[in-house]
């Protein structure tokens, strides 16, 4: 049942990947990138991963604001993908890859810092990502969620394959808990908009 839910999510990104950009980017994410910055704590040099990379927009900002920072990209959409490789002003320093949330292609440890922006509440198992983070983050190593939540209930909105699910403070602990890693705090950056930061 996941992959064809993963399949049909992929696809729906497809669709959207050549104006995605245009509508949601431009002041939204921008906004929740500089915000997002405010809360960093990396190593330098540092090894990051973003889950649900979209277009690229987050790995680039990085970059650019940390030089000696090498970064991975990673998304189901190859459209998405497409879009990020073709304004990646940063290779060989980041690189795009398709891939799962729930089964990543990298190493145990390798990573300082796994970043997910708007893009948990797609995940079928939120429980699995949860555990593929704990699995690649170094032992230092930070986890930062920033998505949607909701004070006191799970709620599930019908807008994509599978649909979409928000998550309060107390479920994103309970992950964490559960994978072997610790919630260091929360922040709210744009309105209903959570930032998690666990290691």
């Amino acid at each position: 049942m996941s992959e064809e839910i993963f399949e049909k999510k992929a696809s729906f990104f497809d669709k959207w990947a050549p104006n995605y950009d245009l509508i949601f980017t431009t002041i939204f994410y921008q906004s929740l990138h500089k915000r997002l910055l405010s809360y960093l704590s990396l190593p330098h040099p540092s090894s990051v991963l973003d889950l649900g990379c979209g277009t690229g927009r987050l790995l680039n900002r990085l970059a650019k604001n940390f030089p000696e920072l090498k970064g991975i990209g990673v998304d189901l959409s190859p459209q998405m993908l497409k879009e990020a490789r073709e304004t990646n002003w940063h290779h060989p320093r980041l690189i795009f890859t398709q891939g799962n949330a729930e089964c990543l292609p990298f190493a145990t440890k390798q990573f300082d810092a796994v970043f997910n922006t708007i893009s948990f509440l797609h995940y079928p198992n939120p429980q699995q990502v949860f555990k593929e983070v704990s699995r690649v983050l170094k032992p230092e190593g930070q986890f930062y969620l920033v998505d949607y939540t909701r004070l006191d209930s799970s709620d599930s909105v019908p807008f994509s394959p599978g649909g979409i699910h928000f998550y309060s403070p107390k479920q994103r602990e309970e992950f964490a808990n559960n994978s072997d890693l610790t919630t260091q705090d929360h922040h709210y950056l744009l309105g209903q908009v959570m930032l998690s930061r666990v290691c």
